[in-house]
C-alpha cells in the first residue's frame, strides 16, 4: 500500500484537538498557516515558559492513522485531528522513521522528521486512560511513545486527504527519534 495522508488539521488556538480541513498550507521554515504552532521558535506552552527562544522543531505534528484502529479495537473513540495532529497518514510506519528523514507530501511539501511527540497528561484528559494506550515497552524494557512525530517544514504547499506520502531517508548512520 502507498503512503497517504488521510486527513488534515489546524486550530488557530492552543486547544488538544484540531478541526479537521479539507487542506492546510504548509509554509516554509514556519509550519502550517493559521495553526496556533507556526513559527520559528517554540510555541507549546510548557516549551516556551522555559525558554521562548528554541527553535520550534515541532511544526508539524503527524499521526499515523494505524494508531486510531488500534485504539479503537481498546475501546477508544479517537478520530483525526482529536490527538492534536495536523497530518494524519496512513501506510508509513512514522514511529520507525529515523531523525532527518524528510516526506514529500503532495506536489511540493517537504517535512524533515525531527522526533518524536511526548505524550502528556492532556491525552488523559482527552480520553480517561488514553495515556497508558499510546504508550508501550519494547522487548528490552524501553519505552515506546505511539503518540506521532513531529517536524519542520522545508518547502511549503497544499496538503490535502489522498496525497501522496513519499518517504527520504537521510545519509547515514541513521539515528532513532527522539522526544522533542
Amino acid at each position: 500500500m502507498d503512503a497517504i495522508v488521510t486527513a488534515v488539521s489546524r486550530s488557530a488556538t492552543h486547544s488538544f484537538s484540531k478541526t479537521n480541513r479539507e487542506s492546510i498550507h504548509l509554509l516554509a521554515g514556519l509550519g502550517v498557516e493559521g495553526d496556533a504552532h507556526l513559527g520559528t521558535t517554540v510555541k507549546h506552552r510548557s516549551r516556551v515558559a522555559k525558554d521562548p527562544s528554541q527553535p520550534n522543531l515541532r511544526q508539524v505534528h503527524l499521526i499515523h492513522a494505524e494508531l486510531f484502529d488500534e485504539l479503537e479495537a481498546q475501546g477508544f473513540d479517537v478520530a483525526a485531528g482529536g490527538m492534536g495532529e495536523n497530518i494524519t497518514t496512513r501506510g508509513i510506519d512514522l514511529l520507525s522513521l529515523p531523525a532527518g528523514t524528510r516526506l514529500h507530501v503532495g506536489e511540493s511539501a517537504v517535512i524533515e522528521v525531527t522526533g518524536l511527540r511526548n505524550p502528556c497528561v492532556q491525552i488523559d484528559r482527552f480520553r480517561k486512560g488514553l495515556m497508558s494506550a499510546v504508550l508501550d515497552k519494547d522487548n528490552d524494557g524501553n519505552l515506546i511513545r505511539k503518540s506521532g512525530i513531529m517536524g519542520i517544514v522545508l518547502e511549503g504547499g497544499e496538503v490535502r486527504p489522498g496525497d501522496a506520502v513519499r518517504t527520504e531517508l537521510p545519509a547515514g548512520p541513521h539515528l532513532p527519534l527522539q522526544v522533542v
